[in-house]
């Protein structure tokens, strides 16, 4: 091996050993200074209204930090204040997560994305779609399912399946409670094969493939990826996911060395306080659920996580499949995860409320397409998902930007925050 060889092989170990994510301060030709302050200012503001105890805001250009700041009280009681590496409840920001987990096993050959799910669950076989409940006896009536739920219906939300105690029907909302299916967000008691086998066995709320209902459909894919792996759902992310990406603070259940980085969970009062949460959430959980030990593993609504965490995660996609040189998934599969899967006649419902002309795709994210772009400063081919604790997050592949906002509580009617990010920090690029 000559000089020349070994300097080059030299320079692409440097090249390869730089962090992803390498300090920098943001600089003029990438974002003008003045105009990024108002992102400081959008948060300070929401501080001050006492609509947030405080947060963390992360913002990755080309694959450098460009801006890295925590704000306010991790703890207000306490006046712990926020740090960076604070642990946050993402909630539904587990659904991504999990969803590149199946498309891993996909490429394996596991399975195809149209395969009818009772071809690895037999509960499924027969299912039924609700057409009538009786409140006063608690028993319904149901019709044959026009075809059965596939793996695509699952990850695009169109099988049918409801959420038990959160963005719910009310009728399915009984139907669930009746038969003790858990919403999964703290659900620490029962297994995924338990809780699944029996959410076979409850009505639909309509056929598969006709709508758009947001629903337990990717806990029932945690529960398909034990099948596939032969492992249980923490034991695969940690293997396939979390170690590869670097997510070195992303659990189902955060070790006790590690839970005093959890930021507390707080509440918006009728007086526009904000006051901790001390009650039990949605259908009795304890708010202090990532600090529990428990044998339900929610891969629709069961992890923690911090800013730099989530940023790994986005990075992948931006980089088409690769992290740090190496290779993860592929890169048309990656593209495949983030095509729009819902057509013109998929009726979009409104529990949660959705926006006009909403794209979904196979990764868990909402999409910004030529069709929707109207209604954000996001670019087309963006891409994002938040968190029921108030936890936001996005990528956007023309103008290389990840960014992350992780604030946490309960039921707040400040969601609006992440948009608000939204427009605070594009008017701050510069071309």
């Amino acid at each position: 091996m000559n000089l020349i060889t070994i300097n080059r092989a030299l320079i692409g170990s440097i090249l390869y050993s730089i962090p992803l994510l390498t300090e920098v301060r943001a600089q003029e030709k990438q974002f003008e200074q003045d105009r990024l302050q108002k992102v400081d200012a959008l948060i300070q503001r929401q501080i001050s209204a006492k609509h947030i105890p405080g947060a963390t805001a992360l913002v990755l250009k080309n694959r450098k930090v460009v801006y890295e700041k925590a704000f306010g009280y991790a703890d207000v009681e306490s006046k712990r204040k926020m740090q960076t590496d604070d642990i946050f409840r993402i909630a539904s920001q587990s659904k991504a997560i999990t969803s590149l987990g199946v498309m891993m096993l996909w490429e394996e050959g596991k399975f195809l994305l149209d395969d009818p799910i009772s071809k690895y669950i037999p509960a499924f076989k027969a299912a039924a779609v609700l057409k009538a409940y009786d409140a006063q006896t608690k028993t319904y009536t149901t019709v044959a399912a026009k075809r059965e739920i596939t793996v695509r219906d699952l990850l695009r939300h169109t099988s049918g399946i409801a959420y038990p105690a959160i963005f719910s029907d009310p009728t399915m909302q009984k139907i669930y409670e009746e038969a003790g299916i858990p919403s999964g967000i703290g659900t620490t008691s029962g297994t995924l094969k338990e809780k699944m086998e029996l959410l076979g066995r409850q009505p639909l709320q309509h056929h598969p493939g006709e709508a758009f209902t947001y629903g337990l459909n990717i806990d029932l894919l945690g529960y398909l990826i034990e099948i596939w792996s032969g492992q249980a759902l923490d034991v695969f992310m940690e293997n396939r996911i979390f170690r590869p990406l670097e997510m070195k603070d992303t659990y189902f259940h955060l070790p006790l060395e590690k839970q005093k980085r959890l930021v507390s969970l707080y509440e918006s009062t009728a007086d526009d306080q904000l006051v901790k949460v001390s009650h039990l959430l949605y259908e009795g959980v304890d708010p202090d659920f990532p600090k529990l030990k428990g044998s339900y593993l929610s891969g629709g609504a069961g992890l923690s996580s911090t800013a730099r965490d989530m940023a790994n995660f986005y990075s992948l996609y931006l980089n088409k499949g690769l992290f740090k040189g190496k290779r993860l998934i592929g890169m048309k599969t990656m593209e495949l995860m983030l095509q729009n899967q819902l057509g013109n006649e998929v009726r979009i419902s409104a529990m949660p409320p959705q926006p006009e002309n909403f794209q979904f795709s196979l990764a868990g994210f909402a999409l910004e397409t030529e069709k929707n772009d109207y209604r954000s400063p996001l670019s087309p081919g963006s891409f994002g998902w938040g968190g029921a604790f108030n936890t936001h997050g996005w990528a956007d592949p023309k103008e290389g930007l990840i960014a992350i906002l992780l604030t946490q509580e309960y039921l707040s009617p400040y969601f609006s925050i992440g948009e608000e990010f939204q427009i605070a920090l594009y008017q701050a690029l510069n071309n």
